[in-house]
């Protein structure tokens, strides 16, 4: 739903929305727990620069997502009770869980930065500080003030090896695809020296440093964004590219069609699920209460409890997700002609079976 309260017309209108939200649920037959969870969840998100949507999911009494998502809908508003969750429109608003680091260094600190895409604030913000000592070389001859120097370049060295440390853990630990290194430029080189291989690997080094005099943050940001486009695209493009070389292989590590793919999904071989959402928005697929979790039909349930015939871009996005399978959603025109849905698998079909 649309939660942005920036206006006085849109405040109103978050005022009533939690009254609105409970009477619509109550009529679809919401039981008093999730309805008095529910309202409680959508409040009006006051402070938030709008706009701004929430996805709020409510299970026997319990809220169990409640997310701001920056932007205005990009799904139509829907106030529904479902037999299973529908992750939909959180993964449109959220199309992937991208994790990146933003790290902006000088030679005495560093600020470290983890973000996730589509977030307006960081997931985390750590500040290093370093030594001070001797920081600024001193100009001049001799003996002396050569050792001076040299000290200063210790004292460098030691703070880039701390900030890098800390960048190294940053990214090991969340998994972060790529890593923007900003600030001043004699401690970028430093720090970057020190990087492990695997944080040099998703590196980018971007020409700016915020907390100099007369620097433009906006454009520091912007210049992020850019990059944060840019792998994005590269991944994806990395699937498609995976996918087109299956095809025509003897026994493609690859599945195209609904029917391929959910066979696929029944036995948890899917790696990553590529579909287009608004071609299938129609066409309606079993979910089930335990393994194989999705079916096409009713003598492929193997005994689990049928929850209902739901959508399938629902019932596909609720069997990726319960089997552990990466989520690709694109446009029509990035499959293959004729396909609305493929998946790159965990080990590849065997031969098609002889005919009679």
């Amino acid at each position: 739903m649309d939660a942005s309260a920036g206006t006085v017309d849109s405040l109103e209108a978050a005022d009533v929305q939690p009254g609105n939200v409970r009477a619509a649920l109550a009529a679809q037959g919401a039981d008093e727990a999730d309805l008095d969870a529910i309202e409680a969840a959508v409040q009006p998100a006051v402070g938030e620069p709008s706009p701004v949507s929430r996805f709020v999911l409510v299970r026997q009494g319990t809220v169990q997502i409640n997310e701001l998502l920056p932007g205005p809908l990009v799904v139509p508003e829907r106030i529904s009770v479902d037999p299973v969750p529908d992750l939909l429109p959180l993964l449109k608003h959220r199309p992937e869980d991208f994790p990146y680091v933003v790290a902006e260094v000088s030679r005495d600190e560093g600020e470290i930065r983890l973000h996730r895409a589509g977030q307006r604030e960081p997931e985390q913000s750590q500040e290093i500080q370093g030594s001070s000592e001797n920081l600024n070389k001193v100009p001049g001859g001799g003996w002396a003030h050569l050792r001076w120097q040299h000290h200063t370049e210790e004292v460098w060295r030691r703070n880039a090896d701390q900030v890098a440390g800390e960048i190294d853990r940053t990214i090991r630990d969340s998994g972060a695809r790529l890593l923007v290194l900003a600030g001043d430029m004699r401690a970028r080189v430093l720090v970057q020296d020190q990087l492990a291989e695997a944080s040099r690997a998703v590196l980018t080094v971007v020409d700016s440093h915020t907390h100099a005099p007369g620097s433009d943050p906006d454009a520091f940001n912007a210049q992020v964004e850019e990059k944060v486009a840019e792998q994005w695209a590269a991944d994806q493009a990395e699937v498609l590219d995976r996918l087109a070389v299956q095809e025509g292989q003897a026994n493609p590590e690859s599945a195209t069609g609904v029917g391929a793919v959910i066979h696929a999904l029944q036995q948890a071989q899917v790696d990553v699920l590529i579909f287009n959402d608004r071609a299938l928005a129609e066409r309606r697929v079993l979910a089930l209460s335990a393994e194989p979790w999705i079916a096409t039909a009713e003598e492929e349930s193997l005994g689990a409890e049928i929850l209902g015939k739901i959508p399938a871009p629902a019932a596909l996005l609720r069997a990726a997700a319960l089997t552990d399978a990466q989520i690709l959603l694109v446009p029509g025109p990035a499959l293959p002609e004729g396909v609305d849905i493929a998946a790159l698998l965990r080990w590849p079909t065997g031969p098609a079976a002889p005919s009679e």
